[in-house]
């Protein structure tokens, strides 16, 4: 089984970027791999706006003068 472990989101050149890293894990529950890296550009309208949406709350809660 994959196991999700990171995610980030970048802004290249190409477009919105997910870069992430996830481990293997076999049926015995020993870790066959880790550190596992892929990334793909963000092509998708609804993922987009789920981006959208991070970055929103990001700037309005976490980044306002207190």
């Amino acid at each position: 089984m994959k196991k999700l472990t990171s995610f980030t989101h970048l802004i290249t050149g190409e477009g919105d970027r997910v870069a992430f890293t996830y481990s293997e894990i076999d049926e015995a529950g020993n870790i066959a791999s880790q550190n596992n890296k892929r990334n793909f550009i963000v092509v998708d309208d609804e993922l987009r706006a789920h981006i959208d949406a991070i970055n929103d709350f990001i700037t309005q809660n976490k980044l306002q003068e207190e």
